[in-house]
């Protein structure tokens, strides 16, 4: 076994480890995410968020993550990102999206963090004229119980 693989053995111990000790002291907890990706003719586009929370005496904690990406051969692609946090619930937005004339694929998630509830979804839909189109919704919602 190299060095490098030893460190990264102990790296993960200690984060298996101390993930442990903190999910002892949440009262509650709980994560939820989807992912999704969609493809057609030359073209590529995929989101995945997700959502943590824990609730212990002193209050909740709450996080949120989200990203994706798009990839075509000839046309135009992009993916953006938004977050918001006013206070009481986390949101998170992600479209991805590539267009090559009138072929395309686009996907876009969703996500959302609060003291009562985390929720995901992410839908994604490939194009190629002539042809139906081809559509997918992923969902999951986590309620937490009442403190």
């Amino acid at each position: 076994m190299n060095i490098t693989t030893l460190i990264g053995a102990a790296g993960i111990a200690l984060l298996s480890t101390t993930a442990a000790v903190s999910a002892q002291e949440c009262n509650a907890a709980g994560t939820v995410g989807t992912a999704g990706s969609a493809a057609a003719g030359g073209t590529s586009a995929s989101s995945v968020g997700t959502a943590g929370v824990c609730q212990t005496d002193g209050g909740t904690t709450s996080s949120i993550g989200s990203g994706g990406s798009a990839a075509t051969t000839d046309g135009k692609a992009m993916s953006k990102t938004h977050v918001n946090d006013n206070g009481d619930k986390l949101k998170a937005q992600t479209k991805a999206q590539a267009v090559d004339q009138g072929t395309f694929s686009k996907s876009r998630t969703k996500t959302s963090a609060d003291d009562d509830s985390l929720q995901s979804t992410t839908r994604t839909m490939s194009h190629v004229p002539g042809q139906k189109p081809v559509k997918s919704t992923t969902e999951n919602k986590i309620i937490l119980p009442q403190q």
